[in-house]
């Protein structure tokens, strides 16, 4: 080594620093929208590059948010790097170009900067500039050089040349030998402008005298400092072999395919020498500067002159390899000539494309716009030309596409909006496909998961829900259970039941019904009672946990099912002072006579509020039939002189529920030869209970009572008589012809005194009178009645009200009298009838006096 390859860490700091001084600033070169910056080698770390905040244009307090960074491959040494606090690009570590650069040429570092939010992408080329940091260097430090003394005055010697892995006028630029009196140094350029030396005989050689001659060849650079190397070269003078091996050309070429295998020959090479014997025998060699590569990938068969393939070829690390072979013959004094053989390397296709994920934002929200970036791809192929031509492509059928911002250089966005109900995943396949032949391929597979958004709202599984509902139920017993769904995943599809405000009969409806939160379990809090409500319905809500909070509704129809809880209410006879009821009966009743109705509602529904009706006990069943759906009490038969003048009755009113519910009513029944003008208990007033009495002070009232109301209804009829008279004297188109008996349309006289007694007068016999009377306790309006007598009014000092109807089932003649066994009826209070189930066209005049 010489003087200059000594110097230290600071003086080599030094001369950076004066070169950076005479070259100026790194330079900026925008090349295709790139920057390009240079440098020298071997900077300290935390040299200044460049400032890429202030040349990019990017505001330096955002740099750290945006996640500012140089991309490189997995492996690759960074050489430099940013300081996201004022965007300085400064070096990282040193920077040995002839490491990073092993050919010759413009050494380039190529970096790839990224910015995010958004997604940017630059280039940046670094020129890495050499410096002098090497020395020439020979292969030996000792050569021995063996020279005949025949050797002629001028013969040349071609010297091993020195080595400097600088480039430019940093590599080798002249050689120097110190002085002596036999030999000068020529310095000859080869075709690639590399130097070497020839050491040229200037005064004849004398073994005798000398045998050895020490010469000192120094090599030096062209850098600023110079620096050198040295190498000792032995002269040995030799008896003479006067001739020296000759090539046939200087310089070979030869092309070579990468993928040849090993043992392939390169070439064939041939040197000839005119001596004869040892001296003429050729040895073949690689010279002494060879570098250790080619000697891997080569080797030289010393004896036929075969260069034949040893290691395996790569284009893509070096596509020119320049081997030195030397021929020297076995002679005395043997001088040895060299020659080049350029192997030039032609490119397979034996790289496929590299495939790098450079950056990747995933998850992506579901409701991202189209044209969202998900990731950075960068694509490399190693081989040239066509077979380093690169086409990058997705799997069909997905809704992602690339878009190439630079070469080789593509972003992997979305073309349509995306649906993770729809495809909660996405495995994207990414394919580089070479342009060589056969083409090569590579395949990446990135796996895209979709993020949720709250953009379903629940669903019910059914759009309405009905629920039945048996009255009398347990308080705090489920009675039913929604059920919604949500396609959404995590909170967003966390659902929680709720009821709605609202009010039934007057109640909040959250005094009716309760609902679990979490499992739409809904529960009755009070019991229902199907005679107070039927049916109510209510709106259940269902609630996600997203933000915002979307929700559905649904109705819920609760119907309550009649239960047969409810026993019939007998609303007509009524015993009089809670004894039995009682009646009378005319001992002329013909078949068929309609002694009363027994009447009874049921608050139930359906068949259990179908009422029946039955004879349950009687004095002599002979005598009397209850009709099963109306209730009728009518004779069978006519009475007979050995009947007993009380019957006993207990009529039975039995539901249609199950089971069912009955009632009894008892009823005293009086056969009577002659009716007297009272009410039964068939009617809404009763009597007192001395009435049915058989004691003498009965019979007093009895005769008392009827005196006075023949003489009060006597009275009525003269001023009714008189009345109708001067009434037809002064129409003559009178409505009321005395044959018949019916409503006189003109004529409403007022019914206070038919309310304040219980008997009406009786008119003289084949006469009749007709009024229209108000039924009190609200009877229908324009109810018409006429005072009829019977063929039997000689004997009896009772009449009669009855209505203008329809004969009566009993009545066997329409066109004859009334007998006195028509009474009036007026209801009492009762509990509201069920209106689900009617009762016969019959009953239902008697039931609407009840409501």
């Amino acid at each position: 080594m010489g003087a200059g390859a000594g110097s230290g860490r600071g003086q080599l700091f030094l001369r950076s620093l004066l070169f950076l001084l005479l070259a100026g600033p790194p330079a900026r070169h925008p090349a295709r929208g790139q920057l390009r910056y240079a440098v020298p080698e071997e900077l300290e770390h935390g040299a200044f590059v460049a400032n890429l905040g202030e040349d990019l244009g990017l505001d330096v307090s955002t740099l750290s948010a945006r996640r500012f960074r140089i991309v490189s491959r997995a492996g690759a040494r960074q050489h430099l790097e940013v300081n996201l606090e004022n965007g300085i690009l400064f070096v990282n570590e040193r920077i040995d170009r002839e490491e990073v650069c092993e050919a010759g040429g413009t050494c380039l570092l190529h970096l790839q900067l990224l910015v995010e939010s958004p997604l940017e992408l630059y280039r940046v080329e670094v020129e890495v500039l050499d410096i002098n940091d090497h020395a020439p260097t020979f292969p030996w430090q000792e050569y021995v050089l063996e020279v005949a003394e025949s050797a002629v005055l001028g013969a040349r010697f071609p010297l091993e040349s020195a080595q400097d892995p600088d480039v430019g006028t940093n590599s080798v630029h002249t050689y120097r030998l110190s002085p002596n009196g036999f030999f000068s140094l020529e310095v000859q350029t080869r075709s690639d402008a590399s130097k070497f030396a020839e050491l040229v005989l200037e005064r004849a050689l004398d073994r005798e005298q000398q045998r050895v001659h020490r010469v000192l060849l120094t090599a030096l650079d062209g850098g600023v400092p110079e620096r050198s190397g040295t190498a000792h070269i032995l002269v040995t003078v030799l008896d003479a072999n006067d001739n020296v091996p000759a090539f046939d050309q200087p310089s070979y070429g030869v092309s070579l395919p990468e993928d040849a295998p090993a043992g392939t020959l390169v070439i064939q090479l041939n040197a000839t020498d005119l001596d004869e014997g040892p001296n003429g025998e050729i040895e073949y060699s690689f010279s002494g500067h060879a570098p250790p590569r080619v000697r891997e990938l080569f080797h030289v068969e010393p004896r036929s002159g075969q260069v034949l393939l040893k290691g395996r070829l790569d284009y893509e690390r070096a596509s020119l390899h320049e081997l030195y072979v030397q021929a020297k013959d076995r002679g005395p004094s043997a001088v040895a000539v060299h020659c080049r053989v350029l192997v030039h390397l032609l490119d397979v296709n034996d790289n496929a494309p590299e495939v790098t994920l450079t950056s990747v934002s995933t998850p992506v929200l579901e409701d991202a716009p189209p044209g969202t970036v998900i990731a950075v791809i960068s694509v490399l192929d190693r081989d040239s030309g066509d077979n380093g031509r690169v086409s990058c492509e997705v799997s069909p059928n997905v809704p992602f596409e690339l878009r190439s911002s630079f070469r080789n250089y593509y972003t992997l966005v979305t073309t349509q909006a995306l649906d993770r109900e729809v495809v909660p995943e996405y495995n994207v396949s990414i394919t580089a496909r070479d342009m060589g032949s056969p083409a090569l391929l590579t395949r990446s597979t990135l796996t895209i998961p979709v993020s949720d958004v709250n953009d379903n709202a629940p669903r019910f599984l059914q759009p309405s829900y009905s629920v039945y509902v048996m009255e009398n139920n347990a308080p705090g017993a489920s009675i039913c259970s929604v059920s919604a769904l949500d396609p959404d995943c995590q909170q967003n599809a966390y659902l929680s039941y709720s009821i709605a405000d609202g009010h039934i009969h007057g109640m909040p409806v959250g005094t009716y019904v309760s609902i679990n939160s979490d499992s739409g379990h809904m529960y009755a809090l009070r019991s229902l009672d199907y005679e107070q409500i039927r049916s109510f319905q209510i709106q259940v809500q269902a609630q996600d946990a997203g933000f915002p909070p979307l929700s559905a509704n649904v109705t819920v129809h609760i119907f309550v099912l009649d239960q047969n809880d409810n026993t019939p209410v007998i609303v007509s006879p009524m015993p009089r002072n809670g004894s039995v009821a009682t009646e009378l009966v005319p001992r002329s009743a013909r078949p068929g006579y309609l002694v009363g109705t027994v009447s009874a509602v049921d608050a139930d529904a359906g068949l259990n509020s179908r009422l029946s009706y039955q004879l349950l006990q009687a004095t002599d069943f002979t005598l009397f039939s209850v009709a099963p759906d109306t209730g009728e009490l009518r004779t069978l038969r006519s009475f007979l002189e050995q009947d007993a003048s009380r019957q006993q009755l207990v009529v039975q009113v039995r539901d249609g529920g199950q089971p069912a519910l009955s009632a009894t009513v008892s009823l005293l029944l009086s056969v009577v030869e002659t009716m007297p003008q009272t009410l039964s208990d068939f009617s809404e007033f009763s009597l007192p209970p001395e009435v049915s009495s058989s004691s003498p002070l009965t019979l007093y009232l009895l005769v008392s009572l009827g005196s006075i109301s023949f003489t009060f209804l006597l009275a009525i009829l003269i001023l009714t008589a008189i009345r109708c008279r001067g009434e037809r004297r002064s129409r003559q188109g009178d409505s009321c012809p005395p044959p018949r008996c019916h409503c006189c349309p003109g004529s409403r006289p007022s019914s206070d005194g038919l309310k304040t007694s219980n008997l009406t007068a009786q008119p003289p016999a084949g006469t009749t009178a007709a009024t229209c009377l108000d039924v009190p306790a609200g009877g229908p309006p324009g109810y018409c009645y006429k005072v009829c007598l019977g063929p039997e009014s000689a004997q009896s000092d009772f009449m009669f009200l009855k209505p203008c109807s329809p004969p009566r089932n009993n009545e066997k003649d329409p066109g004859k009298r009334s007998r006195p066994d028509q009474h009036l009826q007026v209801s009492k209070e009762a509990k509201q009838p069920n209106t689900d189930w009617l009762p016969p066209s019959t009953q239902r005049p008697a039931l609407k006096r009840y409501q």
